[in-house]
């Protein structure tokens, strides 16, 4: 099951930009997808713990962590902003490089990206949003599967993902695109709900 589309139009980030606050999209090629409703506490824990932990350990570097709702605009060459047709809203994201940082949030492709899975999100992010930060050339792309407690890791190669990696969420994952940065899932499993309930 996807999300629902808000229409059958074609969008830019300036339509984008007119929509009312109270509502979230993300746009992907074009079409609008209305964002899940307000996510689970779990969600939240794992978002919120990987975004702690990575903003401990880059603290004075060039990169930079972020938690959603940040815009995430992946122009296809370079086109306006009000042209671009793909914006998205990681739930974690870091950018190591500032020339893509403005007030309205992140314009190219982020050094990192998390999403964190739910029912009603797994399907959009393991295929369109794959597709969507493959192209946009995102060099490490994780998928948390608060579930399963397994995480997902594509890492890019030549352009492409290829098969990815899947570990447990047990001890701790290094962050490829930020030697000495990883997550350590201990302090995080305690918190999150029994999985059979």
């Amino acid at each position: 099951m996807g999300l629902p589309q808000r229409d059958t139009d074609r969008h830019t980030y300036a339509d984008y930009c007119s929509w009312p606050e109270d509502v979230r999209y993300e746009l992907i090629d074009g079409i609008a997808y209305l964002m899940a409703p307000a996510p689970t506490l779990d969600h939240q824990e794992i978002a919120g713990e990987i975004f702690f932990q990575l903003r401990q350990s880059l603290p004075d570097g060039p990169c930079r962590v972020f938690i959603a709702p940040v815009d995430v605009r992946l122009p296809k060459a370079s086109e306006a902003d009000d042209d671009v047709d793909t914006v998205v809203q990681p739930d974690v994201l870091v950018v190591c490089d500032a020339s893509k940082l403005d007030r309205r949030g992140v314009r190219g492709a982020p050094d990192f990206v998390v999403e964190v899975l739910s029912p009603a999100t797994a399907s959009h992010d393991h295929v369109r949003k794959r597709r969507v930060y493959e192209r946009a050339g995102v060099p490490e792309y994780w998928l948390v599967h608060p579930v399963d407690r397994m995480v997902t890791i594509y890492r890019l190669a030549d352009g492409e993902y290829g098969k990815p990696d899947v570990f447990e969420l047990t001890g701790e994952t290094a962050v490829g695109v930020a030697p000495g940065a990883a997550v350590s899932w201990e302090p995080l499993l305690g918190r999150l709900h029994d999985p059979e309930v």
